[in-house]
């Protein structure tokens, strides 16, 4: 038979940490929501603290040979700016001359793709597929005004990332120009514990940053000149777009690999012809093994401390809350939140405790142990003598 106490005691407790569950998931829908209305500021925000750790190694390096911290941000961000626009120039050049190319090979690749389809196993007709087309095409007629809808949405989206990456240049500008003033004037303004914690926690997560973005960048580098290598032996076209959508792709762990090696495969076999596509597909495979096996764990050493699992459901979380950008801030954010976790983890967890010798306690008053050996210091300004402080 149950005993009533122990029923009701256990009730209690289960309504306690219930209502306690409750009230933790409702706060964190709420912070998720301001979060979410301040994602216009946050993500230039983030994004101007990437490419801060990024530049950061070079703006030190100037201010420590005694250039003025105005000069070195302006310098360093000039430089930046004209990086980018080299990039973008290396790409769209070699696209736009070799565009025609490519569509013919697109066109080949559809009409292989036709004659393949109309053998067996599929035996698929030429009728079939004139009324699949038909049908495709009367359903693009019937969805113009959606089309042009979407089409307008992208380039309000378009506008407002380029005002957002303008500001994230910025950002990055003032955080390389005053940077190191921000933790001590942080703590002034802080009170009481705050003033310790948060810039504990703010100097962690800036090295986990900085870590990532730099690790990432270097095994970016290395994919992207392996891979271009690989498809420049082989002939594949558009070789430079290809190793830049590679490094690029390198900041979104798993999934930008994944996407980066698509593209090229899917490049090869349009132009190249399927013998080709197998060669690049055997490339890039032998290229991401090395990369995983041999160069991150060196460069990276596994300092974000998140499991392949959390990291590719971030990505794809952060994908379907703001699209590439979130993809491209989800591991980031998901280690800084990693960081605050162990932090609160720490402060709230007990001191590891001392190993038990056995022996006895000898540090107790009235005894002739440590505490009565201490030696006497004279304390300046009075004849009194107190014990000696221990510097710990």
């Amino acid at each position: 038979m149950l005993n009533a106490t122990k029923t009701r005691t256990a009730l209690r407790t289960s309504a306690r940490i219930s209502l306690e569950m409750l009230l933790v998931v409702l706060m964190t829908a709420v912070s998720l929501w301001i979060l979410g209305q301040m994602w216009s500021i946050l993500w230039p925000l983030v994004i101007a603290l990437l490419l801060t750790t990024l530049t950061w190694p070079v703006t030190r390096l100037l201010r420590r040979h005694g250039w003025h911290p105005t000069l070195a941000a302006t310098t360093v961000t000039v430089l930046f700016l004209l990086l980018a626009a080299g990039t973008v120039v290396l790409i769209a050049v070699p696209v736009a001359s070799q565009s025609g190319e490519l569509a013919t090979g697109v066109s080949n690749g559809i009409q292989q793709l036709r004659r393949w389809a109309a053998g067996p196993p599929l035996n698929i007709g030429a009728d079939q597929v004139s009324t699949a087309l038909d049908t495709a095409a009367s359903r693009i007629q019937d969805s113009v005004g959606s089309i042009v809808t979407a089409t307008l949405s992208g380039v309000g989206t378009v506008v407002n990332g380029l005002v957002n990456t303008v500001l994230a240049l910025f950002l990055m500008f003032f955080f390389l120009k005053d940077g190191p003033r921000f933790l001590p004037w942080l703590t002034r303004q802080l009170p009481g514990r705050l003033a310790t914690d948060v810039p504990a926690v703010a100097t962690r997560s800036w090295d986990t940053l900085g870590s990532f973005v730099r690790s990432q960048a270097f095994v970016g580098l290395l994919d992207a000149v392996f891979i271009g290598l690989g498809l420049w032996i082989v002939g594949v076209p558009l070789v430079l777009p290809l190793a830049v959508l590679t490094f690029v792709s390198a900041f979104i762990p798993i999934v930008g690999a994944l996407f980066a090696g698509f593209v090229a495969v899917l490049i090869a076999l349009v132009s190249n012809g399927l013998t080709d596509a197998l060669i690049v597909l055997a490339i890039i495979v032998a290229v991401q093994q090395l990369e995983g096996n041999v160069f991150q764990p060196m460069v990276q050493s596994r300092g974000l401390g998140l499991h392949a699992a959390v990291i590719l459901l971030a990505v794809t979380l952060g994908g379907n809350l703001a699209g590439i950008v979130g993809s491209l801030l989800a591991v980031p954010v998901a280690a800084l939140i990693a960081v605050v976790w162990n932090y609160i983890r720490e402060q709230l967890s007990d001191p590891p405790r001392e190993p038990d010798t056995g022996g006895p306690d000898t540090s107790g008053p009235g005894t002739d142990g440590p505490e009565a050996e201490k030696p006497k210091t004279e304390k300046p300004g009075t004849d009194a003598t107190v014990p000696a402080q221990n510097p710990g």
